[in-house]
């Protein structure tokens, strides 16, 4: 279930509390759920007590050894449940042909995973596809300034994610909450079909249908399709925008 619950991101009941029930933050953003989620489902999967968490990001209080070990198991578990190694290697292959050379490919994994870009960046380390050095820098990458980079520098809606676009995304799902913006990377392409819910954007005027941004009229949970013409391409490329939003109570979101 989820509900708003202003000082925890989320609550495991154990077997001996009548669980296993898991409550959440209704008022986290979906990424943050995720997480959340994946966390107390690592409490129920390796047998631990009763937990309430109100703090999630494990750079604030694993390192200095305040976090119990029950904590760090169930966020160890949460890192391979969302990143398993053949996802992120699937991700980075259609990213960048194999490994990370800049944070922003980090941040496009975090996307198509979605997942936290200071979470993911972490796991790539424990995955040994990006060395702890060059990890601890990009670590202190915001990124917002990752957003505005791949956006091509453009003043971008409060929270937008950012989703990129190439030839590698034809047949894939985006998941995308209201306020996103999808981005062509692409040459000489623009979006050809945009579904009810996605409208041509651009923080300029400047640059007509080379992006797109998720608007409520698409309902969570529901899908649209889009066509991105390319000039070299006989076909346009196809894909599926499915709108993400936080989840809140449990038929709606949960159907049995």
């Amino acid at each position: 279930m989820a509900q708003p619950m202003p000082r925890l991101f989320g609550v495991y009941f154990s077997p001996a509390d009548n669980g296993p029930a898991v409550l959440l933050n209704a008022s986290l953003n979906a990424t943050t759920q995720r997480h959340t989620a994946a966390h107390e489902l690592g409490h129920d999967r390796l047998g631990h007590r009763t937990a309430a968490d109100e703090e999630m990001d494990p750079a604030l209080r694993w390192g200095n050894g305040s976090w119990p070990e029950e904590e760090k198991t169930a966020e160890a578990f949460a890192a391979w449940f969302l990143m398993p190694l053949p996802a992120v290697k699937a991700s980075l292959t259609r990213i960048c042909g194999g490994r990370p050379s800049s944070p922003e490919h980090v941040y496009r994994v975090a996307r198509e995973l979605g997942t936290s870009y200071a979470g993911t960046v972490r796991h790539l380390v424990n995955l040994r596809l990006l060395d702890s050095s060059r990890a601890g820098q990009w670590s202190k990458i915001s990124p917002a300034g990752l957003r505005s980079s791949l956006a091509g520098g453009a003043l971008l809606p409060a929270h937008a994610q950012v989703h990129v676009i190439t030839a590698a995304s034809d047949g894939l799902a985006v998941y995308a909450d209201a306020g996103d913006v999808l981005v062509l990377h692409l040459d000489n392409a623009v979006f050809d079909l945009l579904p009810k819910g996605l409208e041509a954007w651009t923080s300029d005027g400047a640059t007509p249908l080379a992006s797109a941004v998720v608007s409520d009229e698409l309902p969570p949970g529901e899908q649209g399709l889009v066509e991105v013409g390319v000039s070299q391409h006989s076909r346009p490329l196809r894909l599926t925008v499915v709108r993400e939003a936080p989840r809140a109570g449990v038929d709606d979101a949960w159907p049995a």
